[in-house]
């Protein structure tokens, strides 16, 4: 077995162990293997294994990629959505992780209805206020979240965030916590379900897992260094 299958199955095994730690299910959150700019080569030990929900953030990239993989796997955007190529990314990719405006949710969701697709969304948050960052302030999303839960065609399935970066994975936890907070605060004040928390990547999953955590963003974790 390669490195990578190796690093893959111990990745899961930290998985359970956290969502056990936390007396959450087995289930309550999977691994998203965050696959960009590596080849379609480097996925197939993975889809071997039974892996189908992958990760991608360049549009070109992954297109070409898509093509060469089995047609059951499950691609996720999770880069920076450019207006203009929102329809190619519909075209492509059944869940967005990056929506970080009323505007995009809302372009999004009339183009979604023109194709007929139905693609799930994170709302991203930018609890930290970090200018190198996209993504709304939490009150900026209380603003608006009342329209975009209007929204039909596009799946509000919840909130995304990516905490400061931190000198130990365990600063992030607070980040995880506010994240999972606004979130409860959310759902209670406009009676809308948003199931998913989307957050926790390959240097603070288990914190975010055992912070509530659904779907966690893996990559270097299992693959290594990016290739240049």
């Amino acid at each position: 077995m390669n490195t990578c299958s190796e690093n893959y199955r111990l990745i899961l095994k930290h998985l359970h162990r956290a969502l056990l730690r936390a007396g959450r299910a087995e289930t309550d959150a999977r691994l998203l293997v965050v696959s960009k700019t590596w080849p379609a080569d480097a996925l197939r030990p993975l889809c071997d294994l039974g892996h189908r929900a992958f990760g991608e953030s360049r549009l070109q990239e992954a297109e070409e990629k898509i093509t060469l993989l089995p047609r059951a796997l499950e691609w996720h955007f999770i880069g920076h959505i450019q207006k203009n190529k929102v329809r190619r990314i519909l075209g492509h990719f059944g869940i967005l992780h990056g929506v970080d405006s009323l505007d995009l949710a809302r372009r999004i969701d009339s183009i979604a209805r023109e194709i007929s697709s139905r693609p799930g969304i994170f709302l991203e948050v930018n609890l930290a206020a970090e200018p190198s960052k996209d993504g709304f302030s939490p009150e900026a999303l209380r603003r608006d979240f009342a329209e975009i839960a209007m929204l039909r065609q596009a799946r509000l399935l919840g909130l995304m965030t990516i905490p400061p970066p931190g000198d130990s994975p365990e600063q992030a936890r607070p980040w995880f916590r506010k994240l999972k907070a606004l979130r409860d605060e959310l759902q209670s004040a406009h009676g809308v379900p948003l199931p998913e928390l989307s957050m926790g990547m390959s240097d603070d999953f288990e914190i975010a897992v055992e912070e509530g955590s659904t779907i966690v963003r893996v990559g270097s974790a299992i693959f290594g260094s990016r290739p240049a």
